[in-house]
């Protein structure tokens, strides 16, 4: 499928899915090397630019993420066309989503071998779906994606990575999340360090979640809610971070701002 960038809107498939037999026009078989190569170059350049300052992260979009926008062909609020998918044709969207998978796997594995010393799942749209949907169609498959990327990299004689996965909104899932073969779980901003520690128990590593939208306020304001949250964490099993993307129109400086005081505040918890 033909995906372009645009300006306001993101990604767009200028034709996306519309009904089953649209999935006769996806290839079958995908040579990931062939078409993701250009990736894994870029890996490699950036982990040699890096030279070991920080560790570099790989990441994909998770299956029931992609799938949403192959058949809505962008953004949506309410994904209604995907979800019809679901409820419509349920053994058509599983065969996309394990067309996914096959693909996910074999590109994080090329991520690792390229230099990627870490590697994140997005399922960025878990939340526009209810608890059995998300354990039918998104939890199976990122489970298989752990399971599986842990035994090809054992298989191809590559070392081990820790593994995240970010399942946005997706509450209700916490302690499935936690047991679903990834090292660590990110979480958005809308859930509390406290309630999350206790329902993941001492299973993860937990990463997050600072609202984006505090890196409005000033660079004050943004100290003060990181040293609160991680506070709140704790310092043990707890990698700082945003509970989302970057917007646009964000300072650099705040963002900078919120670096320093992760390192300021994570010192003075050690």
């Amino acid at each position: 499928m033909e995906i372009r960038m645009e300006p306001g809107r993101g990604p767009v498939f200028q034709e996306p899915l519309q009904t089953p037999e649209d999935l006769q026009k996806l290839k079958s078989k995908v040579d990931v090397k062939q078409e993701l190569g250009y990736v894994f170059r870029a890996i490699t350049l950036t982990r040699h630019k890096i030279a070991g300052k920080v560790p570099l992260i790989g990441f994909t979009g998770a299956p029931w993420t992609l799938m949403t926008y192959m058949i809505e062909g962008g953004g949506s609020n309410t994904m209604s066309k995907a979800k019809r998918w679901l409820y419509q044709q349920p053994s058509a969207s599983h065969q996309l989503l394990r067309q996914l998978t096959d693909i996910i796997v074999e590109y994080l594995v090329g991520q690792v071998a390229a230099g990627a010393q870490a590697l994140q799942v997005f399922e960025s749209h878990a939340g526009i779906l209810g608890p059995q949907q998300f354990a039918d169609f998104s939890l199976l498959y990122l489970q298989e994606i752990s399971r599986r990327v842990k035994e090809k990299l054992k298989a191809e004689g590559l070392e081990q990575v820790p593994m995240i996965v970010f399942a946005k909104d997706a509450h209700y899932a916490l302690e499935n999340l936690s047991q679903s073969g990834y090292e660590v779980v990110g979480l958005d901003w809308t859930i509390q360090p406290q309630e999350a520690r206790e329902r993941t128990g001492n299973r993860v590593t937990l990463q997050g979640n600072m609202d984006p939208c505090a890196l409005y306020a000033s660079k004050e304001d943004i100290e003060k809610t990181v040293q609160k949250m991680i506070e709140s964490f704790g310092c043990r099993g707890y990698i700082a971070n945003l509970g989302h993307g970057l917007y646009p129109d964000m300072d650099p400086e705040h963002v900078g701002a919120f670096i320093a005081a992760v390192h300021k505040h994570s010192e003075c918890k050690k």
